[in-house]
């Protein structure tokens, strides 16, 4: 039972680490194009991008991929800047369904690369044990629940920008995104390739 809590608050910190913020980064321009009334589609893009960071961690654990982490080090900020882009591009569109199913590869694409850049500190901590899957589905519990978190108190502040400060979505969207982009440039510059 203390190892599940360890992998859990493990995944839980992972994402909650203000150090390593590049995680919160990537949820809220993933997230800050929905409001409550989407909460279904926007929970399936969290589980998705749950599922493609722990394929990877899989992957990695058992050996099957091998990654040049210097790469994954530049990828990280390069899919926040992709997903804010996107937001800035579409943000006057009131419907995105059209383009869902590329969101949704792409939000597992990214998954899979945020996954990788994890990795070598995951294997290194469950090393000492041959059953890795437990631990690793312990760890993605813990990422689930830390996205939620994240994602709620998201919610929340865009519910108060539009509704109490009468932020237009549109507006909201960009100026969020424009933050976010604004943030991430000196994460990229930092890790060039």
């Amino acid at each position: 039972m203390s190892e599940f809590w360890l992998y859990l608050k493990l995944g839980l910190f992972h994402v909650l680490d203000w150090k390593a913020y590049d995680h919160i980064l990537f949820l809220v321009v993933l997230s800050v194009v929905y409001t409550f009334d989407s909460w279904k589609r926007l929970l399936l893009l969290i589980t998705l991008f749950t599922l493609g960071h722990t394929l990877s961690l899989f992957l990695a654990a058992y050996n099957v991929v091998a990654v040049n982490y210097k790469w994954i080090e530049f990828l990280i900020p390069v899919t926040i800047l992709l997903t804010a882009l996107f937001n800035l591009f579409t943000a006057k569109q009131s419907n995105r369904s059209g383009k869902i199913g590329v969101l949704y590869g792409a939000t597992v694409f990214f998954g899979l690369i945020h996954g990788f850049g994890f990795s070598s500190y995951f294997k290194a901590i469950s090393s000492s044990s041959n059953a890795k899957i437990l631990p690793l589905l312990e760890f993605a519990l813990g990422i689930e629940i830390a996205q939620i978190v994240v994602v709620l108190l998201l919610l929340i502040i865009s519910f108060i920008a539009q509704s109490i400060f009468r932020f237009s979505k549109r507006d909201w969207i960009l100026v969020v995104s424009s933050i976010v982009i604004g943030m991430t440039i000196p994460m990229l510059v930092d890790n060039w390739i």
